[in-house]
């Protein structure tokens, strides 16, 4: 079967049997933190082919050992950012690497304050300026987009140095409707790249039916 994906006011839904196999592993209580980092990275793999392919391309022209032949690759003019959350944002950066090695990684960190629900800043390496915005493209990695606080703030960051909304694509492995709204409320032309929508927050701000914390059980700190 193909990758299909299903879309819907700039939120990228992919539907692929190896995203459905994996999952139903992240989701389920029972699996352990070994089993939950490979199918998380296997999610990882198919969501960053997806989230990657608008990329701007040039011709390139290649000797094989037969003759010349045209291919198509990834602009050299451009500036690729990976910009995971920390720290559950992690999870994608290895794989991430490895679809875009010529990649710059520039970290963010903030935790989410238990009775606001807002996100709390403790760490911003980004630099003051870009020097060419609009040739700057940008992948936020995060598996959760639950309120949308944390998004929307990275974001910002990057809207705010002059970045353009449709180079900024977040990357998450399930999302909230109330979080999608949060975000495309402020940005509607970010792009959301996703393995599954769920179905609502619950009083604390938790994504249901969820998968629980994927921090803590990637990193096994549960």
């Amino acid at each position: 079967m193909q990758l299909t994906n299903e879309k819907m006011k700039n939120l990228n839904v992919i539907k692929h049997p190896l995203i459905g196999q994996n999952l139903s592993i992240i989701r389920s209580q029972k699996t352990s933190c070994e089993e939950y980092r490979v199918a998380t990275k296997k999610i990882a793999q198919i969501l960053f082919y997806e989230a990657t392919k608008t990329l701007p391309v040039i011709e390139s022209f290649v000797e094989t050992p037969f003759e010349t032949v045209k291919e198509y690759k990834i602009s050299e003019d451009i500036e690729i950012i990976i910009s995971p959350i920390l720290r559950a944002g992690l999870a994608f950066e290895d794989i991430a690497l490895e679809f875009l090695p010529m990649a710059k990684i520039f970290h963010v960190g903030m935790y989410r304050h238990e009775e606001t629900l807002r996100p709390v800043w403790y760490y911003n390496k980004l630099p003051l300026n870009f020097e060419n915005p609009e040739k700057t493209y940008i992948f936020i990695t995060d598996p959760m987009l639950a309120t949308g606080g944390s998004l929307l703030d990275t974001i910002k960051l990057y809207t705010e140095k002059n970045i353009p909304q449709a180079n900024i694509k977040p990357v998450c492995i399930i999302c909230s409707p109330e979080g999608v709204k949060n975000i495309h409320s402020h940005f509607p032309d970010i792009e959301i790249t996703v393995a599954a929508l769920d179905r609502t927050l619950n009083e604390k701000g938790y994504i249901l039916p969820g998968l629980g914390d994927a921090g803590d059980r990637f990193f096994g700190t549960l």
